[in-house]
């Protein structure tokens, strides 16, 4: 698509860069000291997340209450791990590629497809000498990489000493394998290190593959005739701990459960940093804003244990017990305390025997009414060759690339304009973005605050600055040009910075009104670029001679707030945003808004029309805070990502809507102007 530049553009190319992207997409600089960003996003942060955990469960006062509201809980659980609705159960396809026996145990090679070519591989653990179906656990395994040569034989085999405990001890165990660290290897770090955020967008999250596989894994137990289909036990450690948690409150054919060390609260990943300790299979994505507490509220009234040791770094004891004391609210309601435990032991991130034996004694008493002492430790047997499944990786899996299918993107069709169908499917759409692309934004908005910062003139154009409240604690700053002598506002035409943008507009400040401004009125250094003086005057007589009202808006995040230049530390900050029901290009989207209505704020300009100019990623930016607003003249995009993957990342946008069509619900309303090249 390509667009007509308009007077708009050929205004402000003298105050954009064509060139680069959003700012924390820049390249990876030495650490330096925290910027006033840095302290204002912690803040951010800390109040977010104190909303999200005092709300969390708090309209729970009954045990009607909770009838009332836990499916639907269940039901949003499932749209935020990718599984609503929930995937076909096709054919397992089950291959058993080999057994080993020992004297009192079995175990069978195989593997299984949860969906068509999506391959799990997995270890069967069999008890020898049972008359009659046996209980079974479903053991989900924690990142324990277990690779020689490059060949990965799947983290199955680092937990192998559970399964042969259970099977030892007369259950049936199945370990099944990961997407990540798996004999078929995929990927669990999309936004931690890969740089798909994207994934954000599709509204997916390895979380859903994870839980999804344990389904189909108890599915496929079902059809063992070993195994007594009505005692299920699950369990799991680290990483298997957090997949226990999804695949138990997802699937009430789960009787027991005993978690261990894979979940936390929000107040620790956002406030205390622990998510940078995590990959995204240890989260939802949060469209409904939980905190981790409404995720175990889930497992009641069924048996389950809590596990966790004291000094975890990256499930700290505050969170873990604070979680509990909510959980521990539901299962007193449908009194059922005793269904409900909490261990923790002494030491670190770490499969201990303290930490085991526990479990076993849970499941004894829970799926077999046995509290003998355990008198058998769990220890290791075979060699990683011994339980690899496949001898040659499957031609056309699915399993190494299922983030790219595992959730569908929007493919509706638009209804012909001016007709009923499209207004509803205006409507529709709009609201579905509302909900659950943008659902983090303040509601009702607070007050803006709106206040001068200072005002400065050369040559017949005032150059003035205005701070703003886009929410609690978010203040931000908008900047206005325009002609000294003009007496009436006719339009406003707002550029919304990225990083290379606020550059070359620093540089435009300064050389401009270096004689009243210092870089401390602009909050930020001094920048390096000059402006060839010929430039300035055509840029300043264009100004004196439009009549129009020119504002440049960097958005939190850049410029003024910009975060201090660590690649990794801006990184999880981003993450940060995703585990709050947001993103931070989606929170952008309402600082565009917020600067458009301060901008009418101000005397003479209630209802004048505003049109929009953002370049690279903060022109989609630009366009879907135009989508939100009234009155908008028009837009221009400057080089916007060529790739849907590529453009900023809002909360399931892929899933309601392609960016083509939020184009032309734009352009059913104003033009739309794409420029492509230089």
């Amino acid at each position: 698509m390509r667009g007509k530049a308009t007077n708009f553009l050929s205004l402000l190319l003298v105050v954009v860069s064509l060139s680069g992207s959003s700012d924390l997409n820049a390249a990876a600089a030495p650490p330096l000291p925290p910027t006033a960003g840095d302290k204002m996003f912690a803040d951010y942060f800390r109040d977010e997340t104190a909303k999200l955990s005092q709300r969390c469960l708090a309209d729970i006062a009954t045990l009607d209450d909770w009838k009332s509201k836990r499916d639907k809980y269940r039901a949003q659980l499932h749209e935020m791990l990718g599984l609503a609705p929930l995937p076909e159960r096709t054919d397992l396809q089950p291959v058993i590629t080999g057994k080993i026996e020992k004297e009192d145990f079995t175990v069978e090679k195989l593997h299984f497809q949860s969906l068509p070519g999506l391959y799990v591989t997995a270890n069967l653990y069999l008890p020898k000498n049972i008359t009659k179906p046996a209980p079974a656990i479903l053991y989900v395994c924690g990142h324990g990489q277990v690779k020689k040569n490059g060949v990965s034989y799947g983290n199955k085999v680092a937990y192998q000493h559970h399964g042969i405990w259970y099977a030892r001890n007369g259950y049936v165990c199945l370990i099944i394998d990961t997407i990540q660290l798996g004999e078929i290897e995929g990927i669990h770090h999309g936004t931690h290190r890969e740089g798909m955020w994207w994934w954000n967008s599709r509204g997916y999250t390895p979380a859903g593959v994870e839980a999804w596989n344990g389904i189909r894994a108890l599915d496929y137990l079902e059809t063992r005739p070993e195994v007594d289909k009505t005692r299920f036990g699950l369990t799991g450690r680290s990483g298997g701990g957090a997949y226990s948690w999804w695949i138990a409150a997802c699937d009430e054919r789960i009787k027991a459960a005993a978690p261990t060390a894979g979940i936390t609260d929000l107040q620790n990943h956002v406030v205390d940093g622990v998510v940078q300790g995590h990959c995204d299979c240890m989260f939802m994505v949060n469209t409904y804003r939980w905190d981790y507490a409404q995720v175990a509220a889930l497992v009641a009234p069924r048996p389950l244990l809590v596990c966790n040791s004291d000094k975890d770094p990256i499930f700290p004891l505050d969170g873990v017990t604070r979680l509990y004391e909510k959980v521990k609210k539901i299962y007193a309601l449908h009194r059922a305390t005793n269904n409900l435990g909490l261990l923790i032991t002494e030491g670190p991130h770490k499969d201990t025997p303290e930490l085991q034996v526990p479990v076993f004694r849970w499941f004894n008493h829970y799926l077999k009414g046995v509290d003998a002492p355990i008198g058998m430790a769990a220890v290791k047997m075979f060699e990683p060759e011994q339980l690899k499944v496949f001898d040659k990786l499957p031609i056309g899996e699915r399993t190494s690339k299922i983030h790219d299918t595992f959730i569908a993107k929007a493919t509706s069709d638009v209804p012909a304009k001016n007709t009923a169908e499209h207004e509803k499917f205006q409507k529709e759409h709009m609201l579905q973005l509302w909900l659950k692309s943008f659902g983090g934004w303040p509601d009702p908005a607070p007050s803006l605050n709106v206040s001068p910062a200072f005002s400065v003139e050369r040559d017949g154009v005032r150059f003035t600055a205005h701070d703003f409240d886009s929410q609690p604690g978010v203040r931000l700053r908008f900047f206005t040009l325009r002609a000294v002598a003009a007496k009436e506002v006719k339009a406003v035409r707002l550029h919304v910075l990225d990083e290379p943008g606020w550059s070359r507009f620093q540089a435009l400040a300064q050389k401009a009104f270096n004689q009243e401004l210092t870089a401390e009125k602009i909050a930020g250094a001094p920048a390096d670029e000059e402006l060839d003086a010929a430039e300035l005057e055509k840029f300043l007589g264009s100004v004196r001679d439009s009549g129009e009202v020119l504002v440049s808006f960097p958005p939190r995040g850049v410029g003024p707030t910009a975060l201090r230049a660590d690649e990794k530390y801006r990184v999880h900050v981003r993450r940060r945003f995703m585990l709050l029901g947001q993103t931070l290009d989606g929170m952008r989207v309402w600082d565009v808004r917020r600067a458009i209505q301060a901008v009418r704020s101000l005397d003479g300009q209630k209802d004048v029309s505003v049109a929009l100019l953002g370049a690279n990623q903060l022109g989609g930016v630009a366009l879907y805070a135009a989508l939100f607003e009234p009155e908008i003249s028009e837009i221009t995009m400057l080089q916007p990502p060529a790739k849907e993957n590529d453009w900023p990342d809002f909360l399931n946008v892929q899933r309601i809507l392609p960016v083509s069509q939020a184009v032309d619900l734009a352009r059913d309303r104003f033009p739309v102007n794409i420029v492509l090249g230089k």
